[in-house]
């Protein structure tokens, strides 16, 4: 594990395998961004050489110079922000975690980095230090690449060091990059190591020493209780499935804490079932309980943090194999609550796990749901592979979702319920049917109608969060964005949590 310390000395003087300096695009190339606290002959010397190289300052750019004068580090790495904002002349934040996450990542392996945080405010610090634990991981599963190890240790420097409020934004750094490890490891494991029984199991052991309280559902379990869309996703695979569920009950949060309720689709692995998927299709496939990974990764992460909001999770996991006893097309099956749901697609097994869990999280009346998928394949065609895709049944909800999204660093992008798509879910035989067109829409329709009332006779606010573009990465590594699984929904979840603290 990576640790993060804050230091308000000389960067310059501070011995390391490297110094981190960020720098910005201007119109004569690279330059290194303001209050960078450097002494006039090591600003010469580096100026000098990114003009030599040609060095730009934009995105992703990472220059690695070595011996500089008078920088006691080994290596200097100067990473690109790219512009600065053109009224201010700073970095937003983004900016910031994207360029010295870009500049860690290339550094695995390494004992000690120094970061020279950019401004010298509080919260380009904490920008550093997140993009830094961000951008620091490394791969340990065989299945994911090259095994290799994480950078040891971090320190953040600024002027802002003993900054109280900066202190508590290194510990939820700290936090979300643990979480963001967590849930990466878990979407980067081999298909035959982490299925529905394994996963359940790691998720137990990471409880331990926690404050999240953990159950699961086996087999038998769900069949009892009624939840057919696990038991008929899960029904072709010689792997059982499983609903587990995490709790989170903060000790100070007052007499009336609001209750959120997080869904995770875990489909372990989804060959389409009779639906069979193309080779190609199928291949990274293990990646299809990204949603179930970043809901735990998050709950812990809360835990930790202490954040005084009451948290029920649900992870509702399968895996979607053709054996002799896999759905057909044209079968009827019955949810956890009761609705019945004409099968025509068994590719589109996800909802029917996430129906499950919608309907039992509305059981206990939270004051609201969200769940996390890697839903539609309509999402990538319409947003690509860095933006996710989410809709809300609440007007007030699906602002704030994009503001709280924005600033955490992970983009997503609304889509409206359209009314006249709604038609499209009657069935003749059955009170839904699975799938149809306009992908994303369609597939928030069908989860809507699983999500109950609360305590007010109203439906309970409700956002869908389709990261099937961004929760796994097969090209090139950017950013703090690694290749394989990103953590992408982490950030997001813990910052909705602290919305309704």
């Amino acid at each position: 594990m990576t640790t993060l310390t804050l230091s308000d000395r000389s960067a310059s003087d501070l011995k390391g395998d490297a110094l981190v300096l960020v720098s910005v695009q201007t119109e004569k190339g690279a330059a290194l961004a303001p209050g960078h606290r450097l002494g006039k002959e090591i600003v010469a010397h580096l100026s000098t050489a990114l003009s030599t190289l040609q060095a730009k300052g934009s995105a992703d750019e990472v220059v690695k110079l070595v011996s500089v004068p008078g920088v006691s580090a080994a290596l200097v790495v100067v990473t690109g922000a790219g512009k600065a904002e053109p009224k201010s002349g700073n970095l937003g934040a983004e900016a910031i975690r994207r360029a010295v996450g870009s500049a860690a990542r290339q550094l695995t392996g390494a004992n000690k980095v120094i970061v020279l945080a950019p401004g010298e405010g509080a919260a380009e610090a904490a920008a550093a230090a997140e993009g830094a634990v961000l951008g620091a991981y490394a791969i340990t599963s065989a299945a994911a690449g090259p095994v290799s190890a994480p950078v040891r240790s971090l320190t953040v420097v600024t002027p802002a060091a003993r900054d109280k409020g900066l202190r508590t934004a290194i510990k939820r750094a700290g936090a979300l990059g643990e979480a963001t490890t967590y849930a990466r490891d878990l979407v980067n494991q081999a298909p035959n190591e982490l299925y529905p029984k394994t996963f359940a199991a790691a998720v137990k052991k990471r409880a331990v020493g926690t404050d999240v309280k953990v159950s699961v559902l086996d087999e038998g379990a769900l069949a009892r209780g009624a939840f057919g869309g696990h038991v008929t996703v899960g029904a072709g695979s010689a792997r059982g499935p499983r609903l587990v569920t995490l709790h989170y009950a903060p000790a100070k949060a007052g007499r009336h804490p609001r209750h959120i309720a997080f869904v995770g689709k875990g489909i372990t692995f989804d060959s389409g079932g009779l639906a069979i998927k193309p080779t190609k299709s199928m291949s990274t496939m293990k990646c299809d309980m990204a949603g179930a990974a970043a809901v735990a990764a998050a709950v812990f992460a809360i835990a930790e943090l202490g954040v005084p909001v009451e948290i029920t999770a649900h992870l509702c996991l399968a895996e979607n194999m053709s054996g002799s006893s896999a759905c057909r097309p044209g079968d009827v099956v019955t949810l956890r609550g009761g609705k019945t749901v004409e099968i025509n697609n068994p590719d589109a097994e996800g909802r029917m796990v996430l129906a499950d869990g919608l309907a039992l999280a509305s059981e206990k009346k939270p004051d609201l749901i969200v769940d996390i998928a890697t839903l539609t394949g309509a999402a990538v065609a319409a947003l690509g592979n860095r933006t996710a895709a989410y809709l809300s049944n609440d007007d007030v909800l699906r602002e704030v979702i994009k503001d709280i999204a924005d600033a955490a660093g992970e983009p997503f992008w609304p889509f409206p319920l359209l009314e006249d798509i709604r038609p499209s879910l009657d069935s003749a035989v059955a009170d839904l049917l699975q799938s149809g067109p306009i992908g994303v829409i369609y597939a928030g329709w069908f989860l809507s109608e699983f999500v109950g009332n609360g305590t007010n006779g109203q439906p309970i606010p409700w956002a869908h969060l389709d990261i099937a573009g961004p929760a796994f990465n097969d090209n090139a590594p950017w950013g703090y964005t690694p290749k394989q699984g990103t953590g992408f929904g982490v950030r997001t979840l813990v910052a909705i949590a602290e919305s309704q603290a």
